[in-house]
């Protein structure tokens, strides 16, 4: 276990724990994943919620945007040992976002299109809901699409002087037509042409409750059901639904904590010169 992880935790042990009976790897802050390693067999409990664990030993954790400054994890070892720990989450300073001159539809739609919203926010409320066994995270994380990122995770968006929900994407900004790709394997949970939000959207499921959705989008070229490889083409940028104009909104949640995309993938490469 890495030496700073116990600047991290709060111990108690019920008998005596090996260093190899828990690992934690990932973000230790607001928006962040951990991904963690105990034997076989291990129960686990998260803010006193069941976590699955894989037949490999493997595990997920997440931390929403307004999350801690402390979460409690609860580890049952198959010999019946019990270790408790005391996560410390960081806190983060959000940006605050103002976007003028919208149309009136734009911050707040129309009465006609209530039902529309609610019947599909309902479908990925139940998207994001799967809870499968496949450990397809494991491949590793990739940028779905490049470009500017032009809005960033849980800034608050003031739209004509009106305060709305924070965002909770990633969002690239490039032009229509862009490849989009998978950034981790995955199955396509959600394929949409066109929501009344987030215009051609894709929801991947990366296993254990962990979902990539992909807002905006102009082609959709998988459908439900299919199985993607991380860096297969998915589709591409549009600016369908409520959008300002050509971008990707990347979002990731872990069943309902959203999640920063950003602190799965490593800055954005630099454009190559022509």
């Amino acid at each position: 276990m890495r030496p700073w992880l116990f600047l991290a935790f709060s111990f108690l042990f019920v008998g005596e724990a090996r260093a190899d009976d828990l690992r934690l790897d990932g973000k230790f802050l607001q928006g962040g994943l951990v991904q963690g390693t105990v034997p076989a067999g291990t129960e686990i409990t998260f803010e006193g919620q069941p976590v699955r664990v894989s037949a490999k030993g493997r595990f997920l954790i997440g931390f929403s945007r307004n999350a801690g400054p402390t979460l409690s994890l609860a580890v049952r070892l198959p010999d019946g040992r019990q270790i408790n720990k005391a996560l410390k989450i960081e806190t983060r300073k959000y940006q605050i976002q103002r976007i003028d001159g919208l149309r009136r539809e734009m911050v707040t739609p129309p009465k006609a299109v209530y039902n529309r919203i609610r019947a599909e926010n309902a479908i990925i409320t139940n998207a994001r809901a799967k809870d499968t066994a496949e450990d397809h995270f494991e491949s590793g994380w990739i940028w779905p699409a490049q470009g500017r990122i032009s809005g960033v995770y849980g800034s608050q968006r003031i739209l004509n002087g009106k305060p709305r929900r924070p965002h909770f994407g990633l969002d690239v900004a490039a032009p229509v037509g862009t490849p989009v790709i998978s950034p981790a394997d995955a199955v396509v949970a959600l394929a949409h042409q066109d929501m009344y939000y987030t215009g051609g959207t894709l929801i991947l499921d990366h296993g254990h409750g962990l979902t990539s959705a992909m807002l905006h989008m102009d082609t959709l070229e998988v459908v439900t059901g299919d199985f993607v490889r991380k860096g297969q083409r998915i589709g591409t940028i549009g600016k369908t639904g409520r959008a300002t104009g050509p971008h990707l909104d990347w979002r990731v949640n872990l069943f309902k904590a959203r999640l920063d995309p950003a602190l799965l993938v490593p800055p954005m490469p630099t454009p190559k010169q022509k």
